[in-house]
């Protein structure tokens, strides 16, 4: 029996991956994660953690490698947090998030569905529409970048393969600006410190807009920092000051003052046009996100008459992308600021078939079902966690022909699914879309139907 204890060394085999991209081995009856590994590669392990049933190891000899792995085109690859597969080619990591789907289907959501390929970006660079760099002075100096694997200490990150250069020259312009004005970062510990964090949206027109959020209300050398960044950056359309001062994690307070220019940015997305302020949530990768919604519609298989309900609307991408081929549309969200957004959207783009309301995904249901609202389809795109445990009943009271169900985890999809299906509703179709490459995260869209069985 091998010894197993922490900082011995075995020969493992890799033979497939965990939820966030590690390679997974057995040894002894036990688990081994290592992470940057390839399937089908034998690796010499050096166990770093070892609990009963499960290990995790560091990779310390390459025995015999994947055909798959390539050279990382990222310096800070494994010292950053941000990806985990820039190790293997595009299509494996492809093959692997299709793995992870079937996987949590099958395991937990109890069903077999035909799976197609994932469907992977054109372009895996530089896809980042949205970026929020902490801001932190540590030991190596000034760090402006992203988080250390499971740690909150920042990586210093000069360029990322996954941002826009805009966002580069951007950030690259405002670390100058710090420094050379000798401004403090926030430190969490002590809860001192002015900058907290660079924010930077930009859009397909090329536009891109600036946030710094700071713990107090003014921002000294404001106007040196707007001519710094409009010279780096040609197409910067506004410079917004976020005050956050309060003890949290949470990235943005809720005060605002445009410095520069305008607070928001347009983007077009399925030939809709949505105005985007700093706090507006829009899916990062727009190419990708209408690939996805692109899939919803053909699962929800509108004719032009259906009532639609779509629920976690956010600023009502998607309600406005279905109601251009059904009846009616009804939105639901609740974040107020959102609702607000996604009214305007509708007007912004003529839409007049689309309505929304602010309030909980299964209190507005209730209320809908309450008020004989009889949707033929809906929709639902919830946060990670998956729908609340409440919410499947309601929806399945109100006897849709159709659930299309969006989510960007494959566990809770699946464990979702599974209740979907107890309440007399079988999964027909699924499809991943890879709105996020070179990291673990993966998109999936499955279609339910009645089953006329039960």
């Amino acid at each position: 029996m091998a010894d197993v204890r922490k900082n011995t060394v075995h020969t493992l085999d890799i033979t497939g991956y965990t939820a966030e991209g590690m390679g997974v081995a057995r040894l002894e009856g036990r688990v081994v994660f290592v992470p940057c590994t390839v399937q089908g590669e034998r690796w010499r392990v050096r166990l770093e953690k070892v609990n009963k049933n499960v290990a995790w190891g560091r990779g310390v000899e390459l025995l015999l490698p994947s055909p798959e792995r390539i050279e990382s085109d990222c310096p800070l690859y494994g010292k950053c947090g941000g990806c985990q597969f820039r190790h293997m080619t595009y299509a494996e990591e492809l093959r692997a998030k299709g793995q992870r789907i079937a996987d949590a289907l099958e395991r937990v959501g109890h069903v077999r569905l035909d799976l197609p390929p994932v469907l992977g970006a054109a372009d895996p660079l530089r896809y980042r529409n949205k970026v929020q760099f902490p801001v932190s002075q540590n030991r190596q100096g000034l760090s402006i970048g992203y988080y250390r694997p499971r740690s909150h200490d920042v990586l210093d990150a000069p360029d990322c393969p996954l941002q826009p250069e805009a966002v580069t020259r951007l950030r690259g312009a405002f670390q100058a600006w710090m420094q050379a004005h000798g401004l403090p970062a926030y430190d969490e510990g002590t809860g001192r410190g002015l900058i907290r964090h660079l924010y930077v949206r930009t859009s397909s027109r090329g536009e891109s807009l600036v946030c710094v959020v700071a713990n107090g209300d003014k921002l000294p050398c404001a106007d040196a920092l707007v001519d710094s960044l409009r010279r780096a950056e040609p197409g910067l359309a506004g410079v917004v000051l976020n005050v956050n001062t309060r003890d949290t994690n949470v990235i943005l307070g809720d005060r605002y003052a445009v410095l520069w220019g305008q607070a928001w940015l347009e983007e077009e997305l399925c030939q809709l046009t949505f105005r985007l302020s700093v706090p507006s949530f829009f899916q990062i990768n727009r190419a990708q996100t209408e690939v996805l919604y692109g899939v919803a519609l053909d699962f929800a298989r509108l004719t032009g008459v259906e009532t639609v309900l779509d629920l976690y609307c956010g600023i009502g991408t998607i309600s406005l992308a279905l109601a251009r081929q059904a009846g009616r549309v009804i939105g639901a969200e609740i974040v107020p600021q959102a609702v607000d957004d996604a009214r305007k959207n509708a007007r912004r783009n003529g839409i007049a078939n689309a309505e929304f309301f602010c309030g909980d995904a299964g209190a507005v249901a209730r209320k809908l079902d309450a008020e004989g609202v009889r949707p033929q389809v809906i929709c639902v795109d919830p946060p990670r966690k998956g729908l609340a445990p409440e919410v499947p009943a309601i929806l399945a009271g109100m006897a849709p022909e159709r659930i299309v169900y969006v989510s960007c985890d494959p566990a809770t999809l699946a464990r979702d699914v599974d209740r979907f299906v107890q309440l007399g509703y079988r999964p027909v179709q699924a499809q991943g879309v890879d709105l996020f490459p070179r990291t673990a995260h993966v998109e999936t869209v499955v279609m339910l139907e009645q089953n006329p069985t039960l």
